[in-house]
This record gives C-alpha cells, structure tokens and sequence, in this order.
C-alpha cells in the first residue's frame, strides 16, 4: 500500500514468480542501505503461501542481504523459526519481538477532546531527541536517524504543551503502521493517546492509507486505548525479527 501511495519510504516489491506467486516481500531499495549494521532503516514485509517459499528466498538468494542488519516483519507462523534457521546458519544474532496487530475498519473516533494548553501538530524535526531518548529500541544515532527520516518522509501527529514541546506522539514506521507512540507520564491517564491515533488515522484515510497498529502484548494502556477509538485487534502475532551480524 505505501508502495502503492508515492513510495516515501523508498522500498521495493519483490516476488519469487508472477504473476502466480508463493511469496511477495517488500524492502528498503538497497541503494538507501548504506549502514551494513543499521537494522532500523533496513525493515522488510512478508507474506507467503507457503514456508517452503519463504525457505527458499531465505536460503537460495540475496532478497534478505545477510550480510547486513535486518528487520523483518509479518503476521504468519513458521516465520521466526526460518528466519532463526537461516540466520544461524550464517552467523547473524536473532532477535524477535512480538507485537498485537490492530486495525481500524471506519475513521478512528476519540473519545475526547484536546485539553486546554496543548495543540495538535505533526511531529517536528526538532523534537527526535526527545522521541529516541523516550523510545525502548532507541537511545543511539542510528535510532534517531531513523525517527528522523520517519517524521521527515511520513504523517505523524503530536500534542504540544505551552511552551511547543511534546507531550503526546504517534508516528508510522516505514510499512504505514503505528507502531511508535509515546505519552509523557505526567499527562497519562488523560486520553491523549487516543487522540493522536485518531488524528493520524483520519490523515491516513483521507490519503487512501490503511489504519492499523502494532502494540507490545504487555502494554495494556495502549491497547485499551487504541479499541476504545475503533481499532480492532487481530488474530495472530506481528512479529519484528532484528538479526545483526556478530
């Protein structure tokens, strides 16, 4: 879909036949690859018929450059356990975090409104050292590289406080998905993250963008918060598999 949709992240599809296919795999284009050790920037999607075409592509060619840090995500079982077999098999640390995927089939609604002192803005360029302090995978260059090429490239909503500085956020990763939000403590509780995920989601439908999310099973806030304005969550995990050369 982003593909689809003016390509601002800069990736490419790839499938293994056409037009009957058994696999179909987004990436990062690999000229905007330039960092072998930066797995943030390099996110591939996938989505396959069956394993054996997943184990395939993994095995037999340079679709995923194992060479070089990666991000793979889908929704299917079967595929953390190749992506682990292959990547072992050439030296690569794995990691994987699960998500909860969510989708929103109408325009999201809040619940509330904007409370008095704060604004709604998108997310400047300005604010990315507070995004990447706040941000559990963040904390290093190449992590606020990342949150910067997002904000630059993609639509994202924030709440501003009095003196323009951010206390609520919510942003798109490089396949159209919420997946980065954040509320300072002092305003949790208040429903400002339904109201960010509601204000990206009406963007996203009026520019013919799904609406879905992904949210840590262990983050219950944010999982209320996101049914409570319409997202639905889906069956299955989301898996994010990092695999970095050691």
């Amino acid at each position: 879909m982003m593909v689809a949709r003016g390509n601002p992240a800069s990736h490419e599809v790839l499938v293994d036949s056409w037009p009957h296919f058994g696999i179909v795999l987004t990436r990062l284009r690999p000229e905007e690859h330039r960092d072998p050790r930066d797995y943030y920037i390099n996110q591939l999607a996938v989505f396959y018929r069956d394993e054996g075409a997943l184990r395939a592509l993994l095995r037999g060619t340079e679709a995923v450059a194992h060479a070089r840090a990666f991000q793979i995500l889908g929704l299917q079982e079967g595929l953390e356990e190749a992506v682990r077999e292959v990547a072992s098999a050439r030296g690569l640390k794995v990691e994987t975090i699960r998500h909860r995927a969510l989708m929103s089939p109408e325009v999201p609604r809040p619940r509330g409104q904007v409370p008095p002192g704060l604004r709604l803005a998108p997310v400047s360029p300005s604010h990315i050292p507070l995004l990447n302090a706040t941000w559990s995978l963040g904390k290093n260059n190449r992590s606020r590289a990342f949150l910067l090429r997002l904000v630059r490239t993609l639509p994202s909503a924030c709440l501003l406080d009095s003196r323009g500085r951010p206390v609520s956020w919510s942003l798109l990763d490089g396949q159209s998905c919420m997946r980065h939000g954040y509320t300072v403590p002092a305003w949790r509780g208040r429903g400002l993250t339904g109201i960010m995920v509601a204000t990206l989601g009406r963007e996203l439908h009026a520019r013919g963008f799904p609406i879905y999310g992904a949210v840590l099973p262990h983050n219950t806030a944010s999982l209320r918060a996101l049914c409570a304005v319409g997202f639905v969550p889906q069956p299955g995990t989301l898996y994010m598999i990092l695999g970095t050369p050691e």
